[in-house]
């Protein structure tokens, strides 16, 4: 069971699992005020590599819950990372959702890029059963999508979280995928190490399981 997303990683997995699994595979697409173009590229990868697909609709009950959220009492302005979370934990409730019913695995698809610095939703889309990009940097997916033969629109678009309009990766996070890669391979990248250094740091609870008193 994997989401697809339209963007690079969920597409490589996708193919991936399908290389893999052949028919034993089924592919969510999830959309939630997102953009409509990466739910077409995402069915665009289902149609080319024969891939099952589903459609879930998740605006109508993310507007919902948001609603009932932004009435507490300490709902504030600064809310807006909080409320964007939800898209991807509701994604992830469907996923597991329809993988019990199929006696499925949830895959993820997130990229060791991400994984160091923390760049995903805890219980989110960091929430799966197994990462077959877990150990691959940023550049390494891209190289694959090539080899696999990911549509060159999708390898080329910028990286997003797509929580909110207008909110490509890089510049949330400050740093290049491109400075990240090279840390995570042992290559020089001067000044911004520090700066990967405490992204990785702070982001570690989001790596580990919860901690169990001895």
């Amino acid at each position: 069971m994997v989401g697809l997303s339209g963007g690079l990683d969920s597409s490589v997995v996708a193919v991936l699992c399908k290389e893999a699994l052949s028919d034993k595979l089924l592919g969510l697409v999830m959309p939630c005020h997102g953009l409509e173009e990466d739910k077409r590229d995402a069915l665009e990868v289902a149609k080319k590599f024969h891939i099952e697909v589903e459609e879930v609709d998740l605006h109508e009950i993310c507007d919902s819950l948001v609603g009932k959220l932004g009435q507490s009492r300490f709902f504030s302005e600064d809310a807006r990372v909080a409320l964007a979370n939800i898209k991807p934990r509701l994604r992830m409730a469907v996923l597991y959702f329809s993988a019990n019913l199929l006696n499925y695995i949830v895959v993820g698809t997130g990229n060791k890029s991400e994984r160091m610095i923390g760049y995903f939703t805890k219980y989110g889309d960091g929430g799966a059963d197994i990462l077959p990009l877990g150990n691959l940097v940023k550049r390494q997916v891209r190289e694959l999508a090539v080899h696999l033969g990911i549509p060159q629109r999708i390898i080329d678009k910028p990286p997003s979280a797509g929580l909110w309009s207008g909110q490509p990766d890089e510049n949330e996070l400050k740093i290049s995928y491109d400075e990240i890669d090279r840390y995570l391979l042992g290559e020089e990248v001067g000044e911004v190490a520090a700066r990967i250094e405490e992204k990785i740091k702070t982001s570690e609870h989001k790596r580990k399981l919860p901690p169990i008193p001895s």
